[in-house]
């Protein structure tokens, strides 16, 4: 991983991504609380479309909220952003930035890139210098349209030939996850499971920590 960011991947962690809409000052409270709930790799902060005003107001109400917790701060696609911001890494997408490029702009911080279901992308990944790649999406999600589902196969598969760490995305709660962490998965990239949970964030994280616990178990 990038020197700066303490994703370990001994088991599998919960990485969170900030839900689609959120005011960033009232949203630091709530990250605040779930982070402080339990055991989280990362914090992704993904706003597609927004202006750079809106990006740097919410880096600067919620970066500081987790890096002070020792949870890594990483922008989606913003990898223009990273450095100047002090974030701890980027994310990008198969249309976003390249990862070559995006590598090129944050050095040694941490880089992710999303691979679909595609062993070919994975690899390409690998060699431009991913430090995790992301398969998905496993289930149907509230929050991107799915056209086709992963199978947690390929994690399996990426975890036997491969030391770089893999992260699941897509739909993950912790009534599916099960399969996902005992196939390999090093990551389960959640959004709704934890923003949404009927009882608060905080028992979001809880949930699914206990239920990557029973499935390690």
């Amino acid at each position: 991983m990038g020197v700066n960011a303490p994703m370990d991947t001994d088991t599998c962690r919960l990485y969170l991504i900030t839900p689609p809409a959120f005011d960033p000052t009232v949203f630091a409270d709530t990250l605040a609380a779930a982070l402080d709930a339990g055991d989280v790799a990362a914090v992704q902060l993904r706003l597609k479309d927004a202006p750079d005003a809106d990006w740097r107001a919410a880096i600067d109400a919620l970066r500081p909220v987790a890096q002070s917790r020792g949870v890594a701060f990483l922008l989606n696609d913003r990898a223009d952003l990273v450095r100047a911001t002090g974030c701890d890494g980027v994310h990008v997408g198969q249309t976003d930035t390249p990862a070559r490029e995006a590598r090129a702009m944050i050095g040694d911080l941490t880089l992710g890139v999303t691979c679909h279901a595609s062993r070919d992308l994975a690899m390409q990944a690998g060699e431009d210098g991913a430090d995790y790649v992301a398969f998905g999406a496993f289930f149907p999600s509230s929050t991107k349209e799915v056209t086709n589902l992963a199978d947690p196969g390929i994690l399996s598969w990426w975890s036997s030939l491969m030391e770089l760490p893999c992260c699941a995305i897509g739909g993950i709660g912790p009534e599916n996850c099960g399969d996902l962490v005992r196939a390999g998965a090093d990551f389960l990239a959640v959004v709704s499971a934890v923003w949404n949970h009927a009882d608060g964030a905080a028992a979001g994280v809880r949930a699914m920590n206990a239920a990557i616990a029973a499935a390690r178990a």
